[in-house]
């Protein structure tokens, strides 16, 4: 008599039931049965509030002069910055914006200078403002992100940007002027004009001395010798997301914060006989970047347990759903979960999103400094819900300055 086979057994494998029901799927594990004493975890085993492993390696690509390529658990960014020269007479709006001479209230202090050289003085801050400008009216900073690489299935190599590589590369503009990470100062090129005390005044004829009008005595009776910006360095900052598993724009910002700090822009002045921008060959001449601090983006999603919370938020009064949020609290019943770094699968189950940008003072031991807050597609993070928000973006504060401290 043969043997019978085993009935077929009804339960699904994780793989199928993920793609069957990929709500119920994700809330199996945020909620487990009270009886099996199991903590709230993911489907990707992290806690609530865990972010994936990050890594960052900074001057991968030889032809750019800055680079760097960032991974946050399978979505990996590659940022490429690339500087170029803006002559002041290619400005069409240069002539009639063009500031006074920065320099008439300050004194020279290192007269053996060499004419043209590039001098790196520290502006006042109306001057700071003033120059800052300059990066938004000029457009000297250009982000672009690519998504059709092929990182994920439904981005084509060769398709026109798509709406999320163009939100992305606007997010991430608007954050490079809000955080003036940037110093107007170090993109800028000057023609200083030789030193001429009162003996080589008097040589000059009048016309000569009608053009030195720029020059004012100051209180020692020294010289200031005038100022001029002839040229803009322009940073073409490339991102490639090669590799999409969720938060693309924490791994595109984090890329770009390295590649900035990598960044170089060789030693440049004015040649006054040619009339033209002279760049050093020199690699030792080369200056890195000032950046203002490390403001540092962190992204989280919101998981409601009903999955028509979409909806029905819009047919409920805003009243009603809280009601039904505050009875729920009292029994003990958990309706939602914010999730720190989600990747692709949690993106997709979830309504709101909220972005923190933050950064520290001194190094990392002085005080926090909401540098950006955003929030979107729904009403589920209150006050005390955001300030627990900042609290974590800190904490990841710590650990990507740590991880840029190493490249």
């Amino acid at each position: 008599m043969a043997a019978q086979s085993a009935p077929p057994s009804l339960s699904l494998p994780p793989s199928q039931f993920a793609r069957l029901q990929p709500h119920a799927y994700l809330l199996a594990h945020l909620s487990p049965p009270a009886s099996s004493q199991q903590p709230s975890i993911r489907a990707n085993g992290r806690s609530p509030f865990q972010f994936r492993v990050t890594s960052a390696n900074t001057g991968s690509l030889t032809h750019t002069n800055g680079s760097a390529v960032v991974r946050v658990g399978d979505t990996t960014a590659v940022c490429g910055v690339t500087a170029e020269i803006l002559h002041t007479e290619d400005i069409a709006s240069w002539s009639v914006s063009r500031p006074s001479v920065s320099n008439k209230r300050r004194k020279l202090t290192t007269p053996s200078e060499k004419p043209g050289e590039d001098r790196r003085d520290q502006p006042t801050e109306i001057e700071d403002n003033e120059n800052q400008s300059h990066i938004e009216d000029f457009n000297l900073l250009v982000p672009n992100v690519s998504l059709s690489t092929g990182c994920a299935p439904g981005f084509i190599p060769g398709a026109p940007p798509s709406a999320l590589a163009q939100s992305l590369s606007h997010q991430i503009l608007s954050l490079l002027h809000r955080t003036r990470l940037v110093r107007a100062e170090d993109l800028q090129i000057w023609y200083q004009r030789p030193n001429l005390g009162p003996e080589e005044l008097e040589r000059h004829n009048e016309s000569e001395q009608m053009d030195m009008d720029a020059e004012q005595a100051d209180s020692d009776g020294g010289f200031i010798p005038a100022r001029e910006i002839k040229a803009f360095w322009v940073l073409y900052i490339d991102i490639m997301i090669i590799s999409l598993a969720g938060n693309p724009f924490d791994a595109a910002w984090t890329a770009v914060l390295a590649a900035l700090r990598d960044t170089k822009l060789p030693r440049a002045w004015w040649d006054i006989d040619n009339e033209t921008v002279v760049c050093s060959d020199l690699v030792s001449e080369a200056r890195k970047l000032s950046l203002r601090g490390i403001p540092v983006a962190s992204s989280f999603c919101v998981f409601e347990a009903d999955a028509a919370s979409g909806w029905r938020a819009v047919i409920l009064p805003d009243a009603e759903e809280e009601r039904k949020i505050s009875e729920s609290s009292r029994k003990g019943i958990q309706r939602r979960w914010i999730l720190a770094d989600p990747d692709g699968y949690e993106e997709g189950l979830s309504q709101e999103r909220v972005c923190i940008v933050v950064d520290k003072e001194q190094g990392g031991k002085g005080k926090t400094t909401i540098v950006k807050m955003d929030k979107n597609g729904g009403f589920a993070v209150d006050r005390r819900e955001l300030k627990q928000l900042v609290d974590v973006s800190a904490h990841r504060w710590d650990d990507i300055n740590q991880i840029l401290g190493q490249c």
